[in-house]
């Protein structure tokens, strides 16, 4: 594993010593296999080898593949790989499906997994697992190397990579290299500038537009889709001139505008690109001297690899602008800033026992020529997420594939595999082609491609969202201002419009939870803001009048305290509660509150959670202090209480949606005749619940249950925090209006509430009322 800051040369590190001893022992086909994340590494990565091969005078071959590259690439790809391949993971598997595949392989000396702290806790790294494993398996010389440059848990990183029984011990590299790191936040002259409430940060524009004229080139980095849509489009309205040198990049716009974009930054043509994570892993753009963050990215390791984008060689300063959204951020500026100067990184929980990745993962290899069910099962043990599989739970996969298990073996689509002659394999043709444009685990919302009537494909979007728009509608997509003229299947025909006003498209599951160690200096940090007089960090200073307000109605919670506010007003009984853990925990501890209240009595709630906190909102008292009095907040029997308060919630469907369509038990169309968000939702409904109610004990049940309590709902988190509160000291404060703190949360829920008047508006006449 190598570890190293940004831009210390750690991919020339692997690349020039790989080379080197292809040049002393040549040897035929492909020697390295170089995984990226993402295809705009993947673009980087292969200009970094094609110089290092050139200019060692080397005769290897660079090639790149991935769903970008060209049908005619990939059909010679087919018969013969390049000394050098830079692809994904998913590639890789689809690669596997290729009859005869092991012979491209065979001669296979190194893989390298760069940003291995993205893929660790994810699906995607469950599948480099599983292919790491095959690799072994055709050739146990093959060297496995990581590359990081910031991840907690190191150490259980590396025992994933090499899996529970490596030849030899792992070893780290770790540059002994210290990278400095400036963190600025843009300030407004008075905290009342900035909304109580809010996620856009266009109130702090002006103060952005500068920053792009001091600096050579700037990366302007937003958390969502969206929220980049409007940003572009209001640098362009705030200053006209930027016209032709500012541009945007999101992974929903097309193939061909985000390589332009890529090239005109490399070469220096642009003098600004708003972005979002599709931009934030490694790539080096040299031009880039400036990254402006909008908004708490709400992860340390986030925002310092989004910092390395600008001085991006060794030696060199990385600076980073943070504009805040809303004030409360203020004080999350000022706990990256210290979570920085103690190098604190997030710990990447790995996935474990994902049977839906098997599952796709044993029809590939029936598809790619047929695999021996017990020569596979021990292959498959030699990964650390599934060395605890047992052999039961093996042949219950291997009844699943073949015949969909007990409960859809009378459906003729679920036997996908058959077995001759002891080999396990796919022989019909229409499976083989599903599976294979079904091949992957990232599960988005169907999408809908956006096409100009006269001319390009713009992009996609969701389709929930175009279908809400009637013909004629404005939208903003891309950079403009888009007209709808026509929605068929899934493709959105448009026009420029006339009007410069429309929606923006949003993007499901876009919001990023704060991480458990931002959320530790972020305690501090509210401490420190209601103690000290004179402060350090500059935004403490700022936004003192926000912090005696909150004094004024209630407290600020030190690190000994867990504050609760309860409010009575038109609306109802509100209870606030305060551990700043992250939306995801709090989601778990409000479903967990409201079932161990319902033991003092039926009663319904409405949830409503952010980072800070959570909210519970009932037409009747709610009885808290007795429910404190029995110790509400107690650890025992969590696990059995989340399962009770999940029973009427759709967590454990929405989460089985995505494990189905993993596992190909829904087949979500073809390539153009993609199936419908609502076609998805009620067959998965269907599967889910004839599952529940005939086959409790499918694994891939299970699973879904288990990663809403480990995913979804932090139930590991949400056990600590409880902890935590245990030791604290309780503050149950009665108010007569919404507190700093509470605004947001009431502000969260009303995104979900329809209104004829605009949020924005009702932000502002809330905050007038309330403050």
């Amino acid at each position: 594993m190598v570890n190293a800051p940004t831009g210390s040369g750690k991919t020339y590190s692997l690349l020039l010593p790989a080379i080197a001893r292809g040049m002393q022992k040549p040897a035929k086909g492909c020697q390295i296999i170089w995984i990226t994340p993402i295809r705009a590494l993947a673009k980087e990565i292969a200009q970094s080898a094609e110089r290092a091969v050139q200019g060692m005078g080397s005769d290897w071959r660079v090639e790149i593949r991935t769903g970008d590259t060209s049908q005619k690439i990939k059909q010679r790809q087919k018969k013969e790989l390049p000394e050098i391949l830079i692809t994904t993971p998913e590639s890789i598997h689809v690669m596997f499906t290729q009859k005869g595949h092991e012979k491209l392989f065979k001669h296979l000396q190194a893989v390298v997994l760069d940003e291995w702290h993205e893929l660790m806790g994810s699906k995607r790294a469950v599948q480099c697992e599983l292919l790491l494993a095959r690799f072994r398996a055709l050739n146990p010389a093959m060297q496995t190397w990581g590359i990081s440059a910031t991840i907690g848990n190191m150490e259980e990183s590396m025992e994933v990579l090499l899996g529970p029984n490596p030849p030899k011990p792992g070893q780290w590299v770790v540059a002994d290299l210290e990278k400095d790191l400036v963190v600025e936040a843009v300030l407004p002259e008075e905290v009342e500038t900035l909304p109580w409430a809010g996620h856009l940060g266009i109130r702090l524009l002006d103060q952005v537009v500068p920053l792009i004229y001091e600096n050579q080139s700037t990366l302007i980095f937003t958390n969502t889709r969206a929220q980049a849509e409007v940003w572009f489009q209001k640098l362009l309205e705030a200053d006209p001139s930027l016209a032709g040198v500012l541009a945007m990049h999101h992974s929903a716009i097309s193939r061909e505008m985000r390589t332009w974009v890529e090239e005109a930054l490399y070469d220096g043509r642009l003098k600004a690109v708003v972005c979002t994570s599709s931009l934030d892993l490694g790539v080096d753009f040299r031009p880039v001297d400036c990254v402006v963050q909008i908004g708490s990215p709400k992860g340390v390791s986030r925002f310092v690899q989004r910092a390395g984008r600008s001085g991006h060689r060794p030696g060199a300063t990385s600076k980073i602008f943070f504009v805040p959204t809303h004030s409360l951020e203020l004080i999350e500026c000022a706990a990256l800033r210290k979570a920085i100067d103690t190098k604190t990184n997030e710990d990447r929980m790995p996935y474990l026992r994902s049977m839906d990745v098997l599952i796709q993962y044993l029809i590939t290899r029936a598809v790619g020529g047929g695999f021996v069910a017990d020569e596979l099962w021990q292959e498959v043990r030699e990964t650390v997420s599934f060395m605890s599989l047992s052999y039961e739970e093996w042949l219950w996969c291997l009844d699943f594939v073949v015949r969909g298990g007990d409960t859809l073996s009378g459906y003729d689509d679920y036997h996908k595999v058959v077995v001759e002659e002891g080999v396990h394999k796919v022989i019909s043709k229409k499976v083989a082609m599903r599976h294979k444009f079904g091949i992957g685990t990232i599960v988005s919302a169907a999408l809908v491609k956006v096409k100009l009537q006269r001319g390009k494909v713009l992009g996609q979007v969701e389709e929930y969202f175009v279908s809400r728009l009637s013909i004629g509608d404005p939208f903003w997509f891309a950079g403009q201002c888009l007209e709808l003229v026509r929605f068929q299947g899934i493709e959105a025909t448009v026009r420029p419009a006339k009007n410069a006003k429309g929606a923006v498209p949003s993007y499901m599951g876009g919001r990023m939870p704060l991480s458990a160690e931002l959320g530790r200096y972020l305690r501090e940090k509210i401490e420190e803001s209601a103690t000290k007089h004179s402060f350090e960090d500059p935004e403490l200073a700022l936004i003192q009048p926000i912090i005696r307000l909150q004094k004024e109605r209630s407290i600020v919670p030190n690190r000994d305290q867990f504050l609760m506010e309860y409010l009575e007003d038109d609306e109802g009984y509100h209870l606030f509660v305060y551990a700043f853990e992250g939306r995801l925990a709090h989601e778990g501890m409000a479903l967990l509150l409201g079932h161990r209240l319902g033991h003092f009595g039926s009663q319904t709630f409405s949830i409503a959670m952010n980072d800070y906190g959570f909210e519970l909102l009932s037409d009747q008292p709610i009885p808290i202090q007795d429910a404190l009095d029995s110790d509400v907040f107690s650890t025992d029997h969590l696990r059995s209480d989340l399962s009770s308060s999940l029973n009427e919630s759709e967590l454990t469907q929405r989460r089985f949606r995505d494990i189905a369509q993993i596992s190909g038990l829904l087949f979500t169309g073809y390539p153009g005749k993609n199936m419908s968000t609502k076609q998805l939702q009620s067959s998965s409904k269907l599967m889910y619940e004839v599952f529940r109610d005939y086959d409790p004990d499918n694994l891939l049940l299970r699973q879904a249950q288990e990663e809403v309590h480990e995913f979804q709902l932090e139930e590991a988190r949400i056990r600590a925090a409880l902890e935590r509160i245990a030791q604290q000291e309780w503050v149950l404060n009665h108010i007569d209006a919404p507190t700093p703190l509470a605004f947001p949360i009431l502000v969260d829920r009303l995104r979900e509430t329809m209104s004829n008047e605009s949020l924005v508006s009702r932000i502002q006449r809330m905050q007038l009322d309330f403050g």
